[in-house]
Formats: structure tokens, C-alpha cells, sequence
């Protein structure tokens, strides 16, 4: 027990060695979804570290004795920084914060503000009994802790000219799937908000915030908000007790840390363009060998939606449309306001 309530202590985390990622079989609705080649831009590819050769001697970082622009948010169980400065200033301190701390991204959009790591192991979790502290350096590669890890960071302009800043995880876990213990499956295990703040309050530091600030701005109170279920026009619909903004903020949150990949966004509209995977997880996934040579057929393609916000004043509620604007009562529809409404609490 007092091992777990330690797990996030700074020689509990330990990603060192996602540097060199090796290939996790995951279920289908938990990969990385094609890219639109309408967000791409034509000829090379952009990435953060090719946009800093183009500035001719503007420094894309801030002065470290700039302390006061970081700070914390907090709804429910939800978090995110909030920076005054503007996200391109923004976007190559927070790339290479995830690469300091061990992990490789399998998606960089400047242009939509969201890197995404790859699958990574918290070695910090591998037990350290004699065996392993007499032969770990050696046998290293034959250790695991059976889950893995990936983040997923969206920076956002905020209405006052700074940047907000969310982080979610996802995670999976290793499974056995027979009684004689020969056979494992990865499976999707519970986002885990604790490990979302602790990274949260790394970034603080990286933005120029003491370690005493940003402890003090993880520990802080929560707010409470209620959402809920609820019927408008014959549609399910999710209410939710905040304003425009924060709901704003805490839909677009609950979309990173769920099987959502947002393709676009129109904050003057309420309006997430979002790809959809209907869950598959509890179907089981076929071992890396089983897929190797099997000739099954993929799953079907995912669904591409509209998660709108309406403004109610001090409330808000949250309606699924498709792919055209229609308003959507499926029941696909129906569980991701359910999924929404229970990330929400």
C-alpha cells in the first residue's frame, strides 16, 4: 500500500527507456488514426524542431525568472495549465519537456496544438528485488511491469491571449487470458488523473515555476461540478453546472483522455470535429502472433461526429451530431455523453 500512494514521488516515474519504443498490439479503437491530408502542409513534413530553424534569431522559449504567467486549473477531477503567453512561444519548451523525460511522440500537429507519445513503460513500477538489482543491467529487456503509457498534449488559445494547456493519459494493461497463464492480451485500463497532474506540475516546472509553487498549485482544492444526463427536443444531451469556457475546456479534456481523436475545432461555434471507435475491449484482442497470421478482416472504419456545446448562461449542454451537422440519438451517440458525463464528475 505504501508502495502504490508513492507511485507518483519523482523516483516513482521513470520513462527513460520509451527512447527506443518497441511495437504494443492494441485494440483497434485505441490506435492512431490516419491523419487528414487537408491538415497537412504540402512538401515536407513540420515539425516543431523544423519550425525553430526557420526563426532567424527569435527564441522560441521564455526567461526563466518569468514565474507568475503558470498556474493550475481545477474542475472535478480534471486539470490544466493555464500560460500567459501565446502557444507558438509554447509549442518547443513543451516538446521538449516530453522528450527530457524519455518518451517519443507518434504525432506532432502544430497547426491543431496536439503531440501525442507513443506507448511507453514506467520502468519505476519493475519491482527491485535481489535478482533483478544483481542482473537487471543485464536482463533489462526481460523485465516488465505489464502496462504501458502514452500522453496526449493539446495547447489552446484561451480568449485572454495565453495558452491552456491539457494533458491525458491513457493506459493499458497486460492480461492473461487462460487459467494456465500462457496467453496475454492488452487491454485498455482507466485513465489515470493523478499521473496527469504530476506531469502537469513537471511542466509548471519547465515553464519557469519553482518546485514549491508547482506543489502547492496540484495540491489546491478541487472544484465541484455536476453534469448530467438529460432529454431537449426529443435528444439525449449532457448538462453540465459551468459557463461556455470551462465546459469548453472540460469536453475537449474528457474527448484527449477517451477513444476520440479531434480533427478539428470551432470555438466560436461550440463545435468538436471528432473521430469515433466504437469500444472493443471487452471482445478481447488476439496476441501479436494470433494477428500475425490471421487474415480477419479489420474493424469497421470509425465514425466521424460533432460533439457541440450550447451556452445556458452559468450551464451548458453537450448533444452529438454527425458528420453533416444533424442532430444524432444513436446509441453510439447516447454512450459518449455517458462517457463524457462520467469523466465530467
Amino acid at each position: 500500500m505504501l508502495s502504490a500512494c508513492s507511485v507518483l514521488e519523482s523516483d516513482k516515474i521513470d520513462y527513460k527507456s520509451a527512447v527506443k519504443p518497441t511495437a504494443l498490439e492494441v485494440p483497434p479503437d485505441l490506435t492512431q488514426l490516419s491523419r487528414e491530408t487537408r491538415y497537412l502542409v504540402p512538401g515536407a513534413s513540420v515539425t516543431a524542431s523544423s519550425q525553430a530553424l526557420n526563426q532567424s534569431g527569435q527564441a522560441l522559449t521564455t526567461a526563466a525568472a518569468v514565474l507568475g504567467d503558470v498556474r493550475i486549473e481545477r474542475a472535478g477531477n480534471q486539470r490544466w495549465l493555464v500560460v500567459g503567453r501565446p502557444a507558438d512561444a509554447l509549442w518547443r519548451p513543451v516538446n521538449d519537456f516530453w522528450k527530457e523525460n524519455g518518451f517519443v511522440f507518434t504525432l506532432e500537429q502544430p497547426n491543431l496544438g496536439i503531440m501525442e507519445t507513443d506507448w511507453a513503460e514506467n520502468r519505476a513500477k519493475i519491482p527491485q528485488d535481489f535478482i533483478r538489482n544483481t542482473l537487471g543491467k543485464v536482463l533489462d529487456a526481460f523485465y516488465s511491469s505489464g502496462e504501458r503509457d502514452k500522453f496526449r498534449t493539446r495547447l489552446e488559445r484561451n480568449p485572454n491571449g495565453g495558452t491552456d494547456i491539457f494533458i491525458s493519459h491513457r493506459g493499458m494493461v497486460e492480461n492473461y487470458t487462460d487459467s494456465q497463464k500462457t496467453n496475454t492480451i492488452w487491454q485498455p485500463r482507466a485513465a489515470d488523473p493523478e499521473l496527469e497532474t504530476e506531469f502537469l506540475r513537471r511542466l509548471m516546472v519547465k515553464l519557469g515555476a519553482t518546485q514549491e509553487q508547482s506543489k502547492a498549485a496540484a495540491a489546491a482544492a478541487p472544484v465541484s461540478k455536476i453534469s448530467r444526463m438529460a432529454t431537449a427536443n426529443g435528444q439525449t444531451v449532457l448538462e453540465i453546472d459551468a459557463d461556455f469556457d470551462r465546459a469548453w475546456r472540460r469536453v475537449g479534456l474528457s474527448l484527449d483522455r477517451t477513444n476520440f481523436t479531434i480533427e478539428d475545432r470551432d470555438r466560436g461555434k461550440g463545435l468538436y470535429f471528432v473521430r469515433y471507435v466504437e469500444p472493443s475491449a471487452d471482445k478481447g484482442e488476439p496476441s501479436f502472433f494470433s494477428k500475425l497470421f490471421s487474415s480477419a478482416k479489420a474493424d469497421v472504419a470509425p465514425l466521424k461526429l460533432r460533439i457541440t456545446i450550447v451556452s445556458l448562461g452559468a450551464a451548458s449542454t453537450v448533444s452529438v451530431q454527425n458528420s453533416v451537422g444533424a442532430p444524432d440519438n444513436s446509441p453510439n451517440a447516447q454512450r459518449i455523453l455517458k462517457a463524457l458525463a462520467d469523466d465530467l464528475q
